[in-house]
């Protein structure tokens, strides 16, 4: 079957699955594989609970007429994406960066959605299988969507892009992450630039944080429309200070009115996030008020920038990703608020290949010198680098747990950071 015979099944069946345990009735069913599983094994059981169709690429499992039989089932998913995108002559905007890509969705999201009719990448799936099923949930309703994308090889922001084909996009920023897969700190520039190569090809609108010189860099020579974030109309003043001083607040400059802006995020980090939404809210001719009013109703969650109140303490958490850019940046500003009571709970920063040792022995480096009383840092990296010094290490966040019941911390700021599969947010419990 072609795609586009498929496509005119799927205009009649608009609804995709790729998990037989979720009842999909009247769906088409994408067999996908990974390492630990083969999805065409569940055809038949997604069938069963109802898909209309099933999409497979082993001939093996074709019983009846349910079936359709394609060479590689992700590639057909991509390919009916990429066609139905075609369709649409809606403003798509792509997001991308080494941090703050899903925060920076979500506002941008949330800002226009005050205005138009939405459609946006839920949650994080911003991968090859994530931004396809996003596509294929464009509507006659849709009048933007926003996509996030994520990578970490050369060429996979350059494919999603294919896919998407966005009209608009920004990059939050581009930093030291994944290098495992990228190779070197110059190869995640290039993989992140790819975004910038395909609005160059559509002649699109780039937004961009004008004080970054990473991205200045990148756009030098670059044809299409740049808009950065703060200009004669809108630009950023003065961080006022905040009742809780983890929450960022920020003043707005624009047509000449002094505007506040009091987020739920924790962290100044999140400064040019919320730019980002601001601006792209403005260039889309959302009004200001209804901009800040969407900015500070937004509640992360997530394990991002969060502020969890326990019974005993009160927790910054920001547990979901963790690099040396990310890092280091959460580290400044937990120094900068917290008080003598503070605790710097840290986990390994995973995906780093062969850096990763040097990695962190920089930021325990860094440490030394921070002046932060209290330090725990958690995972084999951490406790390899960390072991003989005054900080606490363990192994995993099991022993830290262990150890938080014969020693329960009380009335203490604690700020928790480390890469996603760590676990970190474990412990809240334990607080």
């Amino acid at each position: 079957m072609n795609i586009q015979e498929l496509y005119t099944r799927f205009v009649e069946n608009p609804v995709i699955s790729t998990d037989s345990r979720i009842p999909g009735a009247g769906a088409i069913f994408f067999a996908l594989r990974g390492d630990r599983f083969n999805g065409n094994e569940f055809a038949e059981a997604a069938l069963e609970k109802g898909c209309r169709y099933a999409v497979i690429d082993d001939k093996i499992q074709a019983k009846d007429e349910r079936y359709i039989i394609v060479d590689n089932s992700l590639e057909c998913l991509q390919e009916l994406a990429a066609l139905h995108r075609n369709y649409f002559t809606i403003p798509v905007v792509g997001i991308t960066g080494t941090n703050g890509k899903t925060t920076t969705k979500e506002l941008v999201s949330r800002v226009l959605k005050r205005k138009y009719k939405v459609l946006s990448t839920k949650e994080n799936l911003n991968n090859e299988i994530g931004v396809p099923l996003t596509l294929l949930s464009l509507s006659s309703e849709t009048e933007i969507a926003v996509v996030e994308m994520g990578a970490n090889h050369i060429g996979e922001i350059n494919r999603l892009c294919q896919i998407a084909r966005p009209t608009h996009g920004l990059i939050t920023n581009v930093g030291v992450a994944h290098l495992e897969g990228f190779g070197s700190p110059e190869n995640v520039r290039k993989a992140k630039a790819e975004l910038y190569d395909s609005l160059e090809e559509m002649e699109g609108v780039v937004f961009y944080d004008e004080k970054n010189e990473v991205l200045n860099n990148m756009l030098l020579e670059r044809r299409f429309e740049k808009v950065p974030y703060c200009d004669n109309r809108l630009f950023r003043g003065d961080l006022p200070e905040n009742d809780n001083p983890h929450l960022l607040s920020m003043i707005l400059h624009y047509m000449g009115d002094e505007l506040q802006i009091h987020t739920r995020l924790a962290g100044r980090y999140n400064a040019e996030n919320v730019m980002a939404a601001v601006r792209v809210g403005d260039y889309f001719n959302v009004g200001i008020h209804q901009i800040i009013e969407a900015i500070e109703s937004y509640v992360p969650e997530n394990n991002r920038s969060q502020i969890v109140h326990t019974k005993y303490n009160t927790v910054l958490l920001d547990a979901y990703n963790a690099n040396p850019t990310s890092m280091v940046l959460a580290i400044d500003d937990f120094m900068r608020c917290s008080g003598m009571n503070g605790l710097l709970i840290l986990g390994d920063m995973l995906e780093l290949g062969d850096t990763a040792v040097e990695e962190h022995e920089k930021l325990v480096a860094k440490l030394d010198g921070s002046g932060i009383n209290d330090i725990i840092l958690v995972g084999s990296v951490f406790s390899q680098i960390g072991s003989g010094r005054v900080y606490q290490t363990f192994q995993t966040v099991d022993d830290l747990i262990d150890w938080l019941k014969r020693n329960p911390l009380r009335s203490r700021e604690i700020f928790i950071k480390g890469s996603r599969k760590i676990g970190l947010e474990r412990l809240i419990d334990s607080l």
